[in-house]
């Protein structure tokens, strides 16, 4: 008998989302049409429409009323895991809801995986086309500090902590993620690197955000962003 063909790879997107009402229809209308099963906005306690706009866009909305980017990709992580084991996705995709990335580049971002040439695809900015003025002098010194010291402390090749990135299944549950606040990003990528997933990156375009950024817009949120990753980065060596 002939050997049945394999399935095709299952990909599920985690959208954490905070007060972006103006943004997030944008994001969803611009995903690969056929690409993606199901796209969760976790609607992280917004004071605004986000939730109302993402539904009716046709997104899947969760609430997570505890503030945090870690809380919010966590919550979408649960849903996921939380389906019978055969209809689990093979790989989740997280993406934000500011429109900043280009959602259309995600064909490029999963396709490592989907070649099975790699674990966790980061989507690097700074190896894609920025727009001018899309990341603060401060975004850029402490992506250039935080990937410096992966290298340094774990024999991490990364350029980027870009928020958008896909991961297989497998790997997303053997990291173990914990992190609730700004350091969720460092975590996966120097955990991948601890336990020798394959990491790759894609270059991804990247554009000034609608809004304003709830971490590099204010000088508390990059403080804070910035000694959370910092203390990520030390906590697990």
């Amino acid at each position: 008998m002939p050997t049945p063909a394999p399935r095709p790879s299952v990909i599920d997107v985690i959208i954490p989302a905070f007060n972006e009402e103006q943004s997030i229809a944008h994001v969803l209308a611009e995903i690969p049409q056929g690409l993606v099963r199901e796209v969760l906005v976790v609607d992280n306690n917004s004071r605004d429409q986000t939730g109302a706009v993402a539904a009716a866009a046709g997104a899947t909305v969760l609430r997570e009323p505890r503030p945090g980017y870690g809380h919010a990709c966590l919550a979408g992580m649960a849903r996921c895991f939380g389906r019978p084991a055969a209809e689990q996705p093979d790989i989740i995709v997280f993406l934000d809801g500011d429109y900043s990335d280009y959602p259309a580049d995600m064909t490029a971002l999963v396709a490592p995986l989907l070649r099975q040439e790699a674990d966790l695809v980061i989507g690097s900015r700074a190896l894609g086309q920025r727009e001018a003025g899309s990341m603060l002098p401060q975004q850029l010194f402490g992506n250039w500090l935080a990937t410096t010291l992966l290298r340094w402390l774990y024999g991490a090749q990364f350029t980027d902590l870009g928020p958008f990135r896909a991961i297989r299944r497998e790997a997303l549950l053997r990291i173990g993620m914990q992190d609730t606040t700004y350091g969720w990003t460092v975590e996966m990528q120097l955990k991948a690197a601890k336990l020798g997933l394959r990491s790759v990156e894609v270059p991804v375009r990247y554009r000034r955000r609608i809004g304003v950024s709830k971490v590099s817009g204010t000088v508390k949120g990059t403080l804070g962003a910035g000694y959370k990753i910092l203390w990520t980065i030390f906590r697990y060596l």
